[in-house]
């Protein structure tokens, strides 16, 4: 029988590999779920609304219809362009990006409460549990514009 001597370094590479490969795993196996399952908090979206107002509305417009450049976060355009992508692309898209005059400067949970705003106005179920504050955490959460069927 072979005898095989690990070195600590390839001791240590081999765990993190296994660790490596239980994350992929776990991520693999955690179910995906749409917008219309309640994945937002309705105490969120009100927290959302008033962030909404203070740094999105001067551009998006307090109805959220969008002005001038600014595109629409409700109704068919902001849904045909978010349909079938994740809630985490949205929020990497607000948190990079917004508010215009000064992108990357809202915390990962004033993110998370705009788009429970934005989920909210849109029609979308609230639930019992808040989106969480960052991208990775709502990579499993799908944004479909069509209610599933039951």
């Amino acid at each position: 029988m072979p005898h095989f001597k690990i070195s600590p370094t390839g001791l240590i590479a081999a765990a993190s590999s296994m660790a490596f490969g239980s994350a992929v795993a776990t991520r693999a196996q955690t179910a995906e779920k749409t917008v219309w399952a309640g994945t937002y908090s309705a105490e969120q979206a009100t927290r959302g609304k008033a962030a909404y107002a203070a740094s999105c509305a001067a551009c998006h417009g307090e109805s959220l219809a969008g002005i001038d450049v600014a595109p629409p976060l409700t109704g068919a355009g902001f849904l045909n362009n978010w349909n079938n992508t994740s809630a985490g692309d949205l929020f990497t898209r607000i948190k990079t990006t917004m508010p215009l005059n000064a992108p990357d400067s809202l915390s990962g949970r004033t993110v998370s409460d705009i788009q429970a705003y934005l989920f909210q106005a849109n029609g979308f179920p609230a639930g019992d549990i808040a989106l969480p504050p960052s991208a990775p955490m709502m990579a499993n959460v799908k944004i479909v514009a069509a209610k599933p069927p039951a």
